[in-house]
């Protein structure tokens, strides 16, 4: 047998196909990604040339007293906008989910429902709810009169208590029918004997849900809780749409992105610093790198470690 036929010839076809998503994914992800972190050691002088200062400009997101307040303040607002996420609309999602498992007339017409605010624009959804919600047009409140609990209507999106969590409701609202698909989709890729087999020995249908059906659809969990991570950590348009750069009142819908945005960009009277929003543009990176490598090497090797 000749050299020639026992090396494997290059698989020239694959680097043809991959080449494309590569360059692109490289040109719109990678180097914007790189030249952010590069623009984070840098400040820019009187001259507007830019000088490398190191962790100067970290040092000063954490201490000055224009950014730390801001700083500080979106990461909490976004801690508690992730957290909203992960206690209300994922398990709205996995009930939805085992609903729609569960069979039943309709199912079909239910879950494109439920999905459908997923594929609406961010400003159509905050018109919408701006509108429902507004104290002096919004139908928020004729309706909990006609229920007879108008006395609850507040001003939720005027109030600084109450403005942070009506947003991530109204996210909740549109982004559940994510998870309740993802769940959805492993539910029903269960095997029915095993389901059968627990039927058979007596087991309740909430037993069977919770020692059968959940242990295995664990990764799953997994999966939608890193995705509900990354996505609230990179939120924007919502809060944009609604309250605007300035995430009012009194910034206490300010997160992660707007904070970002204001900083980079500026807003009016403030003007834009281009090194700053790449710091913080930083940050927002370095959170979300430690919540996927959380993910992957706390979460994802117990479940792999409990199915083997």
């Amino acid at each position: 047998m000749s050299t020639t036929s026992k090396s494997r010839a290059f698989p020239t076809h694959i680097v043809v196909f991959l080449a494309p998503a590569v360059i692109v994914y490289t040109l719109f992800m990678i180097y914007p990604l790189i030249d952010s972190l590069r623009l984070s050691f840098f400040a820019t002088g009187p001259d507007n040339k830019e000088y490398f200062v190191g962790l100067q400009n970290y040092v000063k997101l954490f201490t000055d007293s224009n950014y730390a307040p801001r700083f500080w303040g979106a990461l909490k607002n976004n801690i508690v906008f992730f957290l909203v996420h992960m206690l209300v609309q994922n398990p709205i999602g996995l009930l939805l989910a085992a609903l729609l498992a569960s069979g039943g007339w309709g199912r079909k017409f239910y879950r494109t429902v439920l999905f459908m605010p997923t594929v609406l624009s961010f400003v159509i959804i905050g018109f919408i709810w701006n509108l429902i919600l507004s104290p002096l047009w919004g139908v928020a409140e004729s309706i909990l009169k006609a229920v007879g609990l108008g006395a609850l209507f507040r001003p939720w999106l005027g109030l600084e208590s109450t403005a942070l969590v009506t947003i991530s409701l109204i996210s909740v609202w549109q982004f559940v029918g994510i998870p309740m698909i993802l769940f959805y989709a492993a539910l029903i890729g269960i095997p029915e004997e095993l389901i059968e087999a627990a039927r058979v020995d007596g087991a309740t249908g909430w037993q069977v849900f919770w020692r059968i059906k959940f242990p295995l659809i664990l990764p799953t969990v997994g999966i939608v809780g890193i995705l509900t991570f990354v996505g609230n950590f990179n939120a924007f348009d919502l809060i944009y749409t609604i309250k605007g750069a300035l995430a009012g009142p009194n910034f206490s819908t300010d997160i992660m992105g707007t904070l970002f945005y204001r900083t980079f960009f500026g807003q009016q009277l403030q003007l834009g610093n281009p090194t700053m929003g790449a710091t913080v543009a930083a940050m927002m990176f370095l959170i979300i790198l430690s919540g996927v490598l959380i993910y992957m090497f706390l979460w994802q090797r117990r479940v792999q470690t409990v199915e083997m």
